[in-house]
């Protein structure tokens, strides 16, 4: 058995406050949340990179994993949208399309 250091009543070994005044003893033990559909998230920004933008800013203390595969997918979309928006144009203009 402990004592609280507060009132110095005797106090079960488990307990995380104490009995008689209500002191808090110890920091509570906080299970992880199990995250799931990880590598979907990434397929889902990659696909619609806004949600995985959303996803990354709202998930990013909740859920980190999850939020970093949103951002990621999210980053590599836009990355590959661009490239691919460039490449057609150098494309266009190389066979003498007129964009006028």
């Amino acid at each position: 058995m402990a004592f609280c250091k507060n009132c110095g009543m005797e106090i079960p070994d488990n307990s995380s406050f104490c009995p008689g005044c209500g002191f808090k003893l110890k920091e509570l033990r906080v299970t992880p949340i199990e995250e799931d559909y990880v590598a979907l998230w990434g397929v889902l920004g990659f696909l619609i990179p806004i949600v995985g933008i959303i996803l990354w800013a709202v998930w990013m203390n909740d859920k980190p994993k999850s939020s970093k595969a949103a951002g990621i997918g999210a980053l590599i979309g836009i990355v590959l949208s661009i490239l691919i928006t460039v490449i057609i144009f150098v494309v266009a203009i190389n066979a003498g399309v007129n964009f006028n």
